[in-house]
């Protein structure tokens, strides 16, 4: 199996980091609209998110240990 550049992944990583961007913003408008609507119902799920991604920075961490 023959490995891409360096430069291949970084332009991959840059693509990324731009949808990511422009998926954030509407991401933090349907919180807006949740906590508009219903916010006891909204800050449950804030804090089940918020859980889950605890979990995945722990899972993260392995990496550099």
């Amino acid at each position: 199996m023959k490995l891409k550049s360096t430069k291949y992944y970084l332009k991959i990583i840059d693509e990324i980091e731009k949808v990511r961007t422009k998926n954030n913003i509407n991401w933090m408008d349907v919180l807006r609209i949740a906590f508009r609507s219903s916010p006891g119902e909204a800050r449950k799920l804030m804090i089940r998110i918020n859980k889950a991604d605890d979990e995945v920075s722990r899972l993260f961490k392995k990496f550099s240990e």
